[in-house]
């Protein structure tokens, strides 16, 4: 199979040549069809596996046979993308610029999101945009301030629609959909799809192109290769107060170049990354306090290799593309099965090897169980010479925590509680000026 008898045209023929891909993706041969016919499209696949690829090229195309409006007239948007996180958005529509730049018509993209000003992104938007890259809260904004409209729009894209749930988008995603045109294409992406997003699939979607391309256990070769990754997981029995040293070790001994490594906490990032610091690693703290200009450059750093190690929360489990990433290490475990899909996914990506390695404390084990048990997949506890384990696993019935992370799903209220509060905090407070401004 080629891209040209997937129906692209040979810009983007240019555009996967120069990306490296000798061929389709499973989903971007599935995908891609359907996406150029119209179609709304469902689609699920592991991350890494070139799911922008898969939405964002029938996107292009279709706007660029579409043609542009005269030079100086304003550009409706026609496209619309939603992300759940400021990396990802900024990632997609990166991605989308340097792949419109083959084309035979100029596509303006415009990409917007939270945390920093939005001056400059209203300044952007003058005189339209044809693809407008977005998170869903700063869109409202830039909507209520009527920045942009998306009364044009002729095609939605859902990008990591289950993280949209996750972090409190719902009341926002609510909102946006009530703006859009009632007829208009929906092409929803995500790596798990829980019951929320099913529901939501099934309100938006009219007879959509259905694709499951499934996560496959990492001892089967020839599935793997099928799927584009080689990531190999290991697992490794250790007290909680000896993995800072065993990670120190790990990296040591392996040589590893670049290692992203996976904690609970913000506190826990900026604990760790100096303890790292300190051990002669060039290593720093990623989570959501940081300025968006501070993450933007630690990001820079690793991926250029100016940094070893980047000891980030769970903001970095996705929308973060890092080329030849060897390493992922899960210090504290995930609360979730499906966030340890995400954060074992930053390896491994687009067909290259990866390494995903797990600390499991004896108060984490029944939760690690539960992990494997949901991937379908049992990774053989390792023990390391020198940091044999001597905790013993709580009584059974005991409340259990992930590395104390917080809590298992379910016991205390969640990340995802605190982000579902905030946000309808920040939409009552939008709300609030809306109608004073009416006044």
């Amino acid at each position: 199979m080629t891209f040209q008898s997937l129906g692209l045209h040979a810009p983007f023929q240019r555009a996967a040549q120069q990306r490296g891909y000798l061929g389709p993706t499973p989903i971007q041969a599935a995908a891609i069809p359907p996406a150029l016919e119209g179609r709304d499209v469902q689609g699920t696949a592991r991350t890494g596996s070139g799911k922008t690829q898969a939405f964002g090229w029938p996107v292009l195309q279709r706007l660029a046979d579409a043609g542009v409006p005269p030079e100086g007239a304003k550009r409706p948007v026609r496209a619309l993308i939603l992300a759940p996180t400021r990396e990802l958005a900024a990632q997609i529509g990166e991605s989308l610029r340097e792949d419109a730049q083959h084309l035979p018509v100029a596509l303006k993209i415009a990409i917007t999101y939270g945390g920093v000003s939005i001056n400059p992104q209203m300044m952007r938007l003058r005189g339209g945009a044809d693809i407008v890259v977005a998170t869903p809260g700063r869109l409202l904004d830039l909507i209520d301030q009527n920045a942009v409209s998306i009364a044009d729009v002729q095609t939605l894209v859902l990008d990591e629609a289950d993280r949209l749930l996750d972090m409190g988008f719902a009341d926002e995603l609510k909102r946006v959909l009530a703006l859009l045109p009632a007829k208009r294409q929906t092409l929803l992406f995500s790596a798990t799809f829980p019951r929320a997003v099913l529901d939501l699939a099934a309100r938006l979607l009219h007879d959509p192109f259905t694709i499951d391309v499934p996560d496959v256990p990492s001892d089967s070769a020839a599935a793997l290769a099928a799927e584009g990754a080689k990531i190999v997981q290991r697992s490794i029995a250790v007290d909680t107060p000896a993995r800072t040293q065993l990670l120190l070790k790990l990296i040591r001994d392996h040589g590893w170049k670049r290692v992203l490594v996976f904690v609970a906490t913000q506190h826990a990032a900026e604990h760790v990354a100096q303890k790292l610091y300190v051990g002669g690693l060039k290593a720093e703290a990623f989570h959501g306090e940081l300025s968006q200009g501070r993450r933007n450059q630690l990001l820079d750093d690793f991926k250029a290799s100016r940094l070893q190690v980047l000891v980030a929360t769970d903001l970095a489990a996705r929308g973060i593309d890092i080329v030849q990433l060897p390493v992922v290490v899960n210090y504290d475990l995930p609360r979730s099965a499906d966030d340890h899909v995400h954060r074992i996914g930053r390896t491994g990506r687009a067909g290259e090897a990866g390494v995903a390695v797990s600390f499991v404390p004896a108060a984490s084990e029944a939760h690690f169980r539960l992990i494997e048990k949901r991937q379908g997949q049992r990774v053989p506890r390792e023990k390391i010479a020198g940091f044999e384990p001597k905790e013993v696993a709580p009584p059974k019935g005991a409340a259990e925590s992930p590395n104390n992370a917080g809590g298992v799903k379910g016991k205390r209220p969640s990340k995802k509680d605190k982000l579902r509060a905030a946000e309808a905090a920040k939409a009552a407070e939008r709300a609030a000026r809306a109608a004073k401004r009416n006044r």
